[in-house]
């Protein structure tokens, strides 16, 4: 059956996204302990579940005190979050990493076409320098399949770095920047040029490198630097096997497989029908072999057409190397 519904994930049309969704939602609250037992203790009777509202999204802390995971596997990889506290780091068990590698593939081309059509520049230093995560496979596996000469990861070579932009510029070669926050602003700061044929992308994490400014701040200062007409975005994280990207303004969408909700923020169990601004809990139906319904301590403003804003995070919550970043 878990197969049957991988294969069903990243065909889905926007009318099955409903059906699919409770599908695994049935799969999953009967062949996942963990989630069983949170939907036990929130005394919700499976039956009568039959819309997304009505589905209990987990709170994402899970991943840091149990394995979350669906049915019975050794995992291909455990991805690890790059947690800045005492807390602990949370753990995805990845069942299965071809499944990740067609999540992100088929979303990236959703959004930007192959990846053989681009330079791609990884600028992801603190992510480099540990292990276990999700955005240095993502972004390398990117990278390969690039096949461009220049493509990699260059860490803290600014000056090496820039020299691929500029020829890249020169030869009018699309180029992608995909870069952790402190380090674009690094780069900014010692290399101020026109990028007309580079897409500059941001993944959030300031991570104690630099004092703490709004989303708005970073996309402004690096427009100025390397004038540019907007700044993209990417919104993932360790738990999930998907990403929503923005193209400008902060602004996210989701691939067809990904959807965003919202909840009360004084009310965890009820989910708000119409857009607005609450907690954000997304549904990632390529997550099938963990949960599929995560609850997140991030904030954020939806729209009718589904796009959404993140604001911040909740004040109580543990700031993480993929969200130290607030918008005003």
């Amino acid at each position: 059956m878990i197969c049957e519904l991988e294969d069903k994930v990243f065909d889905i049309q926007q009318q099955d996204f409903q059906q699919l969704a409770l599908e695994i939602f049935h799969l999953q609250v009967s062949q996942n302990p963990l989630y069983r037992s949170f939907a036990d203790a929130l005394h919700v009777d499976p039956r009568k579940v039959n819309n997304v509202a009505s589905i209990p999204f987990l709170p994402i802390s899970f991943f840091k005190s149990h394995d979350v995971v669906t049915g019975s596997f050794v995992p291909e990889t455990i991805f690890e979050s790059s947690g800045t506290t005492q807390t602990g780091n949370s753990r995805h068990l990845v069942r299965s990493v071809e499944l990740y590698r067609k999540s992100f593939t088929t979303s990236f081309g959703q959004f930007y076409g192959p990846a053989k059509d681009w330079c791609i520049v990884g600028l992801l230093p603190s992510y480099l320098e540990r292990n276990n995560s999700s955005l240095v496979m993502m972004v390398n596996d990117l990278i390969e399949q690039s096949r461009h000469p220049a493509s990699g990861f260059y860490l803290y070579d600014h000056n090496k770095l820039a020299g691929v932009l500029l020829a890249n510029e020169k030869a009018s070669q699309k180029t992608l920047l995909i870069g952790v926050t402190f380090a674009l602003l690094d780069l900014a700061e010692t290399f101020s040029h026109p990028l007309k044929h580079t897409v500059v992308m941001e993944t959030g994490g300031m991570k104690g490198r630099r004092n703490e400014i709004t989303r708005e701040e970073v996309h402004n200062n690096l427009t100025v630097s390397f004038q540019l007409n907007t700044v993209h975005s990417e919104y993932g994280m360790t738990e999930l096997l998907s990403q929503a990207y923005s193209s400008g303004n902060g602004l996210f969408h989701c691939p067809p497989w990904m959807k965003i909700v919202l909840r009360e923020e004084d009310d965890p169990l009820t989910i708000k029908t119409n857009p607005s601004t609450g907690l954000i809990n997304v549904i990632d139906l390529a997550n099938i072999h963990s949960c599929a319904f995560i609850a997140t301590d991030d904030i954020g403003k939806l729209y009718s057409d589904g796009s959404f804003e993140v604001l911040g995070r909740m004040d109580s919550s543990d700031v993480r190397g993929c969200s130290l970043m607030y918008t005003s």
